[in-house]
């Protein structure tokens, strides 16, 4: 039986000389989800490459005293050597340098323009180099370029240009019927609204004021437009326009394409304008993922707050590095990266949770059978939550991963990860050695955390590679026990299973140790990448005049204004615990809507960890993180005072009611 097709893309980078983390993300992404469809069964093509051309590379080439070709050919190199630290499993890399890739966009260039969809004219108007975009006056924010910010120059030259506006009725048709074409929600929103519907105008697609690019084959004075050459990659790589184009019919329309937010628009909008005219079927989705940002800002190199992936996975290791960036964020929102959020997830998540889970059990299958485990014939009272958890999680995950939801997906496993544990709690195995009677129950309880693991290994494949082959070495777990869909059957591994002690999956880290070594790291890195690094400059704090004795105590009067900037959000409460050294806090992991949040809160004398945990709380949602006992919290959990010192949780009065609703 043939296997069901799955297509699946990143962006072509431009060959910048260091990609940050912000590239990897969606490049982590999408390799997750190329390795998911691979596990389920697909026969899958993931593609990336590079987008070599344009006025800004030919600029910094000769800056470089280089021809442009040679200058990208040292950086692809790096950007290769990056996929293959990060584990990046594409199975085809495409280069706009390449000659079938050239000639193919020839062909598109010359086919629209006979058709009448390319016509020559001549433009005035506002052009970014960095972004390699066009802008009208309207378009621009404060004189400058409404995506990077940056300054814009007026071009003035003699272009073809595309019929943009022919399709526009067509495409927003098309989003008005086909709900799941571009996501998030938000994403079609945009389009809609701020494009779409204002008006489309006809687009500059050649330029003649640099050379660096495709020449149009019939008026050679012309190079194509970058975004013409650049987005036809994801049909030139299968072999559109060239004497074989099987890969072409085997695998379009594209499942997913999957995007930065900021080129959302010439993927959403100018891309299906162009199939559209060439007769070529739809991508069935486009996925815009949000930023990492620092400080509430996008990466820039310009701006400095870059972060290299390379340093981090010299550091923890790729699983570490992919785990963060497929946890911490809901994939389409943004989301910060924190050095000490990076730390704080593998101690928790990878060191406590899973690495404690995995190296606890083979100790004690050694300690308590000299490594071998016999037959179970005993069976404790807490199996069948266990196996009923463990057999329904593979649902949870391929549910969440269809709809590109990977922290979601994460949280289904963790949840897997820590009913594990709290099973080992429960059944006590270090009490049921010590009666030779309760042996066989000590076997039944060891047996179903290692099938537990076996189940668990089988689901963080496509996140977190190289891990599940450390677990399988450990636990000796044959490859045909590690099909995706054995992840729904219990009770495979062998019945004598023998185990084999190895190194711990993720060591714990001291924190201020390592932060302290981390961010020497990452600013070592940016002096280098960065020249123009920009510095904030202090602000002098404003003293207030000192009161008056017989000045009343009034709390101080907000406006409106004011009280709108404050976020409140509905939050449920994930776990809970007790801090050491703490008499009053609780440090709480709240979900709130598709993210969860570390939140401390000085509510131990009136809540118990058990009693927090399933409750709906209110929360201070957007409140700047402040660090609280070494650790990060990320909002506050509002409580009622009754004047005596007693706090009352604020929450909903309708107990369904869902996690991340605003409260207005």
């Amino acid at each position: 039986m043939e296997k069901e097709k799955f297509y699946i893309t990143t962006p072509i980078y431009y060959p910048s000389d260091k990609l940050h983390i912000g590239h990897s993300y969606c490049t982590v992404a999408t390799d997750t989800m190329a390795r998911y469809k691979r596990l389920r069964g697909f026969d899958v093509m993931f593609l990336t490459g590079t987008d070599e051309h344009g006025q800004k590379i030919e600029r910094i080439a000769t800056a470089q005293g280089k021809e442009p070709k040679e200058y990208i050919d040292n950086v692809v190199v790096g950007i290769k050597e990056l996929w293959k630290t990060l584990n990046i499993s594409y199975d085809k890399f495409i280069r706009t340098t390449d000659d079938y890739h050239v000639k193919a966009i020839q062909k598109i260039f010359t086919q629209l323009y006979q058709q009448g969809d390319i016509y020559k004219s001549s433009y005035e108007g506002w052009y970014c180099t960095p972004c390699e975009s066009f802008f009208t006056e309207h378009q621009l924010v404060n004189g400058k370029c409404p995506d990077c910010g940056r300054d814009v120059e007026l071009v003035k030259e003699e272009s073809y240009f595309f019929r943009l506006s022919k399709y526009q009725d067509r495409i927003l048709k098309h989003m008005e019927e086909n709900a799941e074409f571009l996501q998030p929600n938000t994403r079609m929103n945009e389009m809609i609204n701020n494009f779409l519907k204002p008006g489309l105008e006809d687009l500059a697609v050649s330029r003649t004021s640099f050379k660096w690019g495709i020449p149009v084959e019939f008026d050679p004075g012309h190079i194509v437009y970058v975004w013409i050459d650049a987005l036809s990659n994801y049909i030139t790589a299968l072999g559109y326009g060239s004497d074989d184009d099987s890969l072409f019919q085997k695998y379009w329309p594209a499942d997913i394409h999957v995007v930065g937010k900021e080129i959302v628009r010439f993927h959403s909008i100018i891309w299906p304008a162009m199939l559209m005219a060439l007769n070529i079927p739809l991508p069935k989705q486009i996925f815009g993922h949000g930023w990492l940002v620092i400080n509430g800002g996008k990466m820039s190199k310009s701006v400095g707050n870059v972060v290299d992936p390379n340093v981090l996975v010299e550091k923890y290791g790729v699983d570490a590095i992919r785990y963060f960036l497929l946890r911490e964020i809901a994939f389409g929102q943004d989301g910060n990266f924190n050095n000490e959020a990076l730390i704080q997830r593998i101690n928790s998540d990878l060191a406590n949770d899973l690495g404690n889970l995995v190296s606890r059990t083979v100790g004690m299958i050694d300690k308590y059978f000299g490594g071998k485990l016999p037959e179970a014939r005993t069976q404790t009272p807490f199996d069948a939550d266990l196996e009923e958890m463990a057999l329904g999680t593979a649902q949870k995950v391929e549910a969440a991963m269809e709809k590109m939801f990977f922290s979601d997906a994460l949280i289904e496993i963790w949840n897997l990860i820590r009913r594990t544990n709290k099973y080992i709690d429960e059944t006590q195995p270090w009490i049921l050695c010590k009666d030779d009677e309760k042996k066989g129950e000590l076997a039944d309880a060891l047996y179903h955390v290692a099938e537990s693991i076996r189940i668990i290994s089988i689901l963080i494949q496509p996140f977190i590679p190289n891990t599940p082959g450390r677990i399988w070495a450990q636990y000796n777990i044959d490859s045909s026990l590690v099909e995706w869909d054995m992840a729904k059957e219990w009770g495979l591994l062998p019945i004598e299973l023998k185990i084999e002690k190895g190194e711990t999956l993720f060591p714990r880290i001291d924190i201020k140790k390592e932060l302290a070594e981390l961010e020497a790291a990452i600013k070592a890195s940016q002096s280098t990448a960065v020249a123009n690094q920009t510095k904030e400059e202090p602000k002098e704090e404003k003293k207030e005049a000192p009161k008056q004795h017989d000045e009343p105590e009034y709390p101080a009067e907000i406006s409106i204004d004011d009280f709108c900037k404050v976020q409140l959000k509905v939050g449920e409460v994930i776990s809970s615990a007790a801090v050491e050294g703490s008499k009053k806090l609780l440090r709480s992991i709240i979900k709130i809507g598709d993210e969860e949040r570390v939140i401390f809160s000085g509510i131990k004398p009136w809540y118990s960890p058990e009693e927090m945990v399933g409750k709906k709380v209110v929360v201070a949602y957007n409140l700047k993180p402040r660090k609280m006992m070494g650790e990060l919290s990320y909002g506050m959990i509002l409580c009622a005072d009754d004047g005596n010192g007693n706090l009352s949780l604020l929450t909903t009065e309708k107990k369904d009611f869902p996690s991340g609703s605003e409260i207005s």
